[in-house]
């Protein structure tokens, strides 16, 4: 038997791999993913739903089903090695959970289903960049929210110490004071709120709320920043020099195999040459 008229030969690989790769391919499923978005904010509408709810079921069921059959060409294509790569790893848990049946214990998981949506972040190039800077970012921020953890503690046990008799309600214990701290970060109606009536109790307690928005908002909060942003300049960097040593060794082999031609070609060339003389030579003179 002929191995090339299998169904699953290495040529329908192949061919599979070139139209996934098509820019009309990627972004057909670009424009699903939106629509599907948009037919997912639909539903959310018992008006539309009484309406036009058979018609937008059955949009996001066909929606559904070429996600299906985009996910298992990748599949056909990339074999295991597409598990090696993260978002494709996202996409296949994002296309499974629409796939969990709407009755029985995880039922809920349909819920889930607005996921999809997220695939516009592996869909868009720009989108997956600010991701990967996001998570490149990850160990920085930790590191910062440990300090900024450790400060809410400090200022949480001095607040319960000092505003807890008189303000229970916000200072009563710890919890409540940390609680409470996070809504004076967020700078949520710190000072009429919550600053003006402690100061009526106690008239010292704007140096402790001032000190405190100092520490976590400003400085802290603007650390958090900073670490993104580096981080993303960082990884937009290093993909910009992939790029560029990419697009170097992409040069520099059609510059090796340009060289080989030519070279090849002045061989021929010199043999053509070589024979001819020698066909001049051969003859009689006159």
């Amino acid at each position: 038997m002929n191995p090339s008229a299998l169904p699953f030969s290495p040529s329908l690989r192949e061919r599979v791999a070139q139209w996934l790769a098509q820019r009309w391919f990627q972004n057909a499923i670009l424009v699903l993913i939106v629509v599907n978005a948009v037919v997912l904010g639909l539903e959310t509408s018992s008006t539309l739903m009484a309406q036009y709810g058979t018609w937008l079921r059955t949009l996001d069921l066909a929606i559904l089903a070429v996600f299906v059959v985009e996910i298992s060409m990748r599949l056909f294509v990339h074999r295991l090695a597409f598990f090696k790569d993260p978002w494709s790893v996202f996409d296949f848990a994002v296309v499974a959970i629409a796939l969990v049946p709407a009755s029985g214990p995880f039922a809920v998981l349909r819920a889930l289903r607005v996921l999809r949506v997220l695939r516009l972040l592996t869909a868009v190039p720009s989108m997956r960049r600010v991701v990967g800077a996001l998570l490149a970012a990850i160990p920085g921020l930790s590191s910062i929210a440990m300090v900024l953890l450790l400060v809410f503690y400090v200022f949480g046990v001095i607040a319960t110490h000092l505003f807890g008799s008189h303000f229970p309600e916000w200072f009563g214990h710890l919890g409540r004071s940390l609680y409470t701290l996070f809504q004076v970060m967020t700078l949520e109606s710190w000072s009429m709120g919550i600053s003006r009536p402690v100061m009526e109790k106690v008239p010292y307690a704007w140096a402790f709320f001032i000190l405190f928005i100092l520490f976590a908002t400003f400085t802290m909060l603007n650390l958090f920043i900073a670490i993104i942003v580096n981080a993303m300049q960082t990884f937009t960097e290093q993909e910009h020099n992939l790029t560029q040593q990419t697009t170097v060794g992409a040069v520099e082999k059609v510059g090796e195999s340009i060289e080989h031609q030519l070279h090849a070609e002045v061989q021929s060339l010199r043999q053509e040459i070589g024979e001819l003389k020698a066909l001049l030579q051969s003859q009689p003179r006159g």
